[in-house]
């Protein structure tokens, strides 16, 4: 199973329509909620290339981007590649 790392806060509605999608399909992730680690915030952006928004999503490793790109994935049917 890939490895798989989501950058995010609780209120956020893309972040947890990103959880939704991987809970549906029963992936393991690590979560790094950046409002109650303030300090990886800067991780997160040296991760993603500067961006400072989130979700940033990560599989094994590999800058996905955000809810919308992972949902882009997904469309394509090569979401489940990557996890696989």
């Amino acid at each position: 199973m890939a490895k798989v790392e989501i950058y995010l806060t609780e209120w956020c509605p893309y972040c947890k329509r990103a959880r939704k999608l991987l809970d549906e399909k029963n992936v393991t992730y690590d979560v790094v909620d950046i409002e109650m680690e303030p300090r990886r915030k800067k991780e997160m952006m040296d991760r993603a290339n500067g961006k400072t928004s989130v979700p940033q999503i990560f599989i094994n490793n590999e800058h996905i981007g955000g809810c919308d790109d992972l949902m882009a994935l997904e469309a394509k049917k090569a979401l489940d590649v990557m996890l696989a």
